[in-house]
């Protein structure tokens, strides 16, 4: 049953996209209808291959950031101005339009309400849609799990899921999410004006707490340079999990 179950992920099936919603200038997100879909946890992946009318493909790993209650499947892409992929996802399919998945995958950098807290999350950038599935997440199981988000943006425009994220903190007070820009910042703008250091860290995070669980997802050196900081303020390694992304076709 196992070994079933494995393939039954693993195999490619078409998949039509039901919803578009833009996020932001370079990013939306694409909500799919997934046939016989065996459910997922947040912070898992699908693969999406595209083929071409010649016969060409292409294929990327994408987040899910759905929550694992949610019904249908929600990617969320940001545009590479030199991708391959990112442009047509981002630009040009439609709804109705089918698309190949297979998944979902991974199994180290995801959460359930029954792996407890409190939950560190830190995003840079898109970083932000696996943590995003854990916050959506939480929120369906209707837990009081601590939680806090640091995410890191290069403008207020660049904040991916920005209202949801201030909907998600109305009227809860387990969940605290803290925003730094380090581009641009309107006038009016209150929080941090940097990049993620030491001092940011020590001011959110929660400081020589052993037992929390810590989520890193970003840009290379921001996800090494926030998972050494946590360790050294007491963070178990054996909890602080990372996922970091670099320069790729897109």
């Amino acid at each position: 049953m196992a070994g079933t179950a494995v393939l039954g992920r693993l195999t490619w099936q078409k998949s039509k996209i039901v919803e578009v919603i833009p996020e932001g200038p370079r990013v939306r997100s694409l909500v799919f209808s997934v046939p016989d879909w065996r459910g997922h946890r947040a912070g898992q992946h699908v693969d999406l291959k595209l083929t071409a009318e010649d016969g060409y493909q292409a294929q990327r790993s994408y987040s899910i950031a759905s929550a694992p209650e949610d019904s249908h499947v929600m990617l969320t892409i940001e545009r590479l101005e030199d991708g391959e992929v990112s442009p047509y996802l981002v630009d040009e399919v439609r709804v109705g339009d089918e698309l190949e998945l297979r998944g979902p995958i991974g199994g180290y950098f995801t959460w359930t309400v029954a792996d407890g807290g409190p939950l560190l999350l830190v995003a840079g950038g898109s970083g932000s849609v696996p943590l995003m599935a854990m916050l959506r997440h939480r929120a369906a199981s209707n837990t009081s799990v601590r939680a806090c988000l640091l995410y890191s943006s290069r403008t207020v425009e660049d904040i991916i899921y920005r209202d949801e994220l201030d909907r998600l903190t109305t009227g809860d007070s387990s969940l605290r999410v803290v925003h730094t820009l380090t581009r641009s910042q309107p006038e009016s703008w209150t929080g941090y004006r940097r990049r993620i250091d030491r001092e940011m860290l020590e001011e959110v995070a929660w400081s020589g707490s052993a037992g929390a669980l810590a989520f890193i997802c970003g840009p290379t050196r921001l996800v090494e340079n926030v998972a050494t900081m946590l360790t050294e303020f007491g963070y178990d390694p054996a909890r602080v999990k990372t996922e970091r992304f670099g320069p790729t076709g897109g």
